[in-house]
């Protein structure tokens, strides 16, 4: 990146840091967009330049998580089976997932970021939300490469399968939990979903 892109970048990410401090502090709902602008001593008229609301800088992780997965398997080899193209867009996530967990700084600021999502309701539904439109992009490609019409229920069936094995993963107890380690969880999930669904094999004795 040029200076001007790295202090844009720095600028964003002491939004974030800033805005999740406050979060922990005070509480999601009590946190003011003016508050985080000032902490970060720039006027809220920049905050938005950066974020259209505080939700959608609490929930900027989605951002990246959109972009990534549906990225890495539209890149996938066309003749490639639907179930392997999946798992291994989700595989590419997870690996940068893992990779960005490796200082302390990036671990506590994983945990505070989970922290903050799951205490707040609101906050969870629109990240399941987000979430869901994901899948249905998801089952989109799955659809043109299978060649199914809309009304097919495999493609929608499969990516609801692996997401659901994606969720087991995340479900591990954030404070005890690096990114890295999280990251084994949820691949672990993901070999144990795919072994489920190739047929003849039994993945949970094995």
């Amino acid at each position: 990146m040029g200076l001007r892109e790295r202090k844009k970048h720095r600028t964003r990410q002491a939004l974030i840091d800033t805005a999740f401090d406050l979060f922990v502090t005070q509480g999601f709902e009590a946190t003011t967009v003016d508050q985080i602008a000032a902490a970060v001593e720039v006027s809220p008229r920049t905050f938005f330049r950066y974020f259209g609301s505080k939700e959608e800088l609490a929930l900027d992780f989605t951002a990246e998580y959109d972009e990534r997965i549906t990225a890495a398997l539209a890149a996938r080899p066309a003749d490639e089976p639907p179930l392997a193209a999946l798992a291994a867009a989700y595989r590419e996530f997870i690996r940068a997932m893992r990779d960005k967990g490796d200082s302390a700084e990036d671990t506590e600021r994983f945990v505070k970021h989970r922290r903050v999502i799951d205490a707040n309701p609101a906050l969870l539904a629109s990240s399941f939300a987000r979430m869901a439109a994901v899948e249905e992009k998801l089952s989109q490609e799955v659809a043109r490469r299978l060649g199914a019409p809309p009304s097919d229920l495999r493609p929608r069936l499969l990516v609801a399968l692996v997401n659901a094995a994606i969720r087991v993963g995340f479900s591990s107890a954030v404070d005890e939990n690096s990114p890295r380690d999280l990251a084994a969880d949820v691949e672990r999930a993901l070999d144990l979903c795919e072994k489920a669904l190739t047929p003849g094999a039994d993945s949970f004795t094995s």
